[in-house]
């Protein structure tokens, strides 16, 4: 009876790390992590692997998801009410397309990585942020063009794709604000959240 007990508490917790649903609130770094401890481990780890503070990731992924982990674009209507097609793969945290997400596989050697898995989708925005400094010369710390470059791809960027794209521009722009507003806020609670420790 206790092993059954203690297997189905196991089944459960499982069930509910995979389908974690989205922060009720997502203007408050220390809320969302307070909610979420695993991920400011994850944020953490993304740090010092590639260099982008948990700020910038933090950022980048509401903008994409609204760290809504199945998140996907709205499908195209057809004389305005029949479902049609996606516009584009994009899926997960980080709204990464099919192609961009085989390519961060490829690359890291991480093959079993999946984008509605959090400590993934930041590994990857971090790697993408190294890519953007080595093929477009763009500041780790500079979440303005780091967006720009996540959303228009390297060669894009490189173009200067955006300059036309008022409404990009302004999405590049709240990206910077929140990744201020979010390191603001983690400056005050990040001892809290590195002070406690979980079970699991």
């Amino acid at each position: 009876m206790l092993r059954s007990s203690l297997i189905s508490i196991l089944v459960l917790f499982g069930v509910s790390a995979c389908g974690h649903a989205p922060p009720s609130q997502v203007s408050d770094a220390c809320l969302i992590l307070e909610d979420n401890r695993a991920w400011w481990r994850a944020l953490q780890r993304t740090e010092r692997r590639w260099g982008v503070s948990p700020a910038i990731q933090l950022a980048i992924l509401k903008r994409e998801s609204s760290f809504n982990s199945r998140a996907r674009p709205a499908r195209r209507r057809l004389l305005g009410f029949i479902p049609g097609s996606r516009p584009s793969s994009a899926y997960g945290y980080a709204q990464a397309l099919d192609s961009t997400w085989d390519w961060y596989r490829r690359d890291t050697g991480r093959r079993g990585a999946d984008r509605d898995n959090f400590s993934d989708a930041v590994d990857f925005v971090g790697w993408y942020a190294s890519k953007s400094r080595q093929l477009s010369g763009i500041s780790s710390d500079n979440a303005r063009d780091l967006y720009l470059s996540y959303h228009e791809g390297h060669s894009g960027f490189n173009q200067g794709s955006y300059r036309n794209k008022s409404w990009l521009m302004r999405a590049a722009g709240e990206v910077q604000t929140d990744a201020r507003r979010y390191a603001s806020q983690l400056d005050r609670c990040e001892r809290r959240l590195s002070r406690r420790f979980w079970l699991f």
